[in-house]
């Protein structure tokens, strides 16, 4: 494996994470640098399975979260499996695991366990929901953090009818970015003092803070209003305009692009229209204004608007389906998608870092691993010389 360039080279997690959230943390946490061991046992994280693909166990999902990863396959439960996690984690800058409390408990590896065992570790656990709370104890998926947080009431606020999840596993990713920068703020902590500690991050209170930054609105100031949700985002005609030959992205923002955007689409008299010519106009009258937008936009075809609207210095984006995002030519120009020949065989499409770095930049050092393919090496290091399964 070439060495780690990130700013987290040096750094040793163990990861007990499965499915998503917790996969999706240390993936970032793996491509910064840091030495991931994650453990698995039995048929492995179940996202192996998910998804057709050519290497049995190396399901799509699987393959996008667990690349510069090394698998371990042990049982826990078992004394061979708790005599090798216990070796592993003497060392180990962090403890990092989506389990729920109890089960740790019941296997003999919560924080106090852990921290008997290495004083100084960061034990970080993405819970369901928070200590001292009446959901502790409750299981949690992503699908109900979105009922419980009020996400999926946006679409019925939006468009009526029934309440509806977003096509996308946000609440999962959303927390496992809280939990990447969680880590990396205890592990500076460490740093500075040496010391480590208990670190929990809650689904459903993170994600809660994530929606109501702007859904909290007419119930911030008390006494509140019951108008809750941004006018702006909720209202149901933002959307992707329809244009002569496809859709359009678009984003007036300032007085000054406002007033050129509907000379450029030929209603100069719209801007002078009180409703609209200033922000908390626009801002309370936002549905009439998209209303419009949509009415401008399917005059010109797709192809004028860009070339108008990039010349005007108003923000403008063409419409990509999914699979033309990954024939993008931003895209392509920055290597943001790479072809890599997998050790089991076949090819397949990864993403590059986004963040960039310029003293200790990001990289893919391994591709996903297979089940347990790491198992001996990184035993016999500890001086086990048993393959656990």
């Amino acid at each position: 494996m070439p060495e780690a360039t990130g700013p987290l080279a040096g750094v040793k997690i163990v990861d007990m994470s499965t499915v998503v959230l917790g996969p999706f943390a240390t993936l970032i946490l793996a491509d910064l640098g840091a030495e991931v061991i994650k453990i698995e046992n039995g048929k492995g994280d179940v996202m192996r399975h998910a998804g057709a693909a050519p290497t049995p166990a190396m399901g799509p999902i699987f393959t996008c979260l667990n690349r510069n990863k090394k698998s371990v396959c042990l049982d826990a439960k078992t004394e061979e499996g708790k005599a090798a996690l216990t070796e592993l984690l003497k060392d180990a800058d962090v403890f990092f695991h989506n389990v729920r409390m109890a089960g740790m408990e019941r296997l003999g590896f919560a924080y106090e366990d852990v921290c008997a065992i290495n004083p100084d570790i960061v034990y970080v656990h993405c819970a369901g929901y928070g200590k001292g709370g009446r959901y502790e104890t409750r299981q949690a998926y992503d699908d109900l953090i979105q009922v419980a947080s009020g996400f999926a009431d946006l679409l019925q606020m939006r468009d009526g009818g029934e309440p509806a999840y977003i096509p996308s596993l946000i609440a999962d990713k959303t927390i496992g970015l809280y939990a990447v920068y969680a880590t990396i703020a205890a592990l500076f902590h460490k740093q500075k003092s040496g010391e480590g500690q208990f670190v929990q991050i809650p689904m459903f209170e993170a994600f809660t803070f994530f929606h109501m930054v702007e859904n909290l609105y007419g119930e911030t100031w008390l006494p509140g209003n019951g108008r809750m949700a941004y006018t702006r985002s909720i209202n149901k005609n933002r959307k992707p305009y329809k244009t002569q030959n496809g859709y359009i992205g678009l984003v007036p923002y300032s007085d000054e692009q406002w007033e050129l955007f509907f000379q450029i689409g030929g209603r100069p008299e719209v801007f002078s229209d009180p409703r609209f010519s200033t922000y908390e106009a626009r801002t309370q009258n936002i549905g009439e204004l998209y209303a419009l937008i949509e009415e401008v936009a399917a005059t010109k075809t797709t192809e004028v608007w860009l070339e108008l609207l990039e010349d005007a210095q108003i923000p403008v984006m063409g419409f990509n389906s999914n699979m033309d995002v990954l024939t993008d030519p931003h895209l392509t120009d920055v290597g943001f998608f790479e072809e890599r020949a997998h050790p089991a065989g076949g090819s397949y499409r990864a993403m590059k870092h986004p963040v960039s770095f310029s003293k200790t930049p990001a990289s893919i050092r391994s591709d996903p691993p297979q089940l347990g393919q790491d198992t001996e090496t990184v035993l016999s290091q500890l001086g086990l010389g048993a393959t656990f399964d």
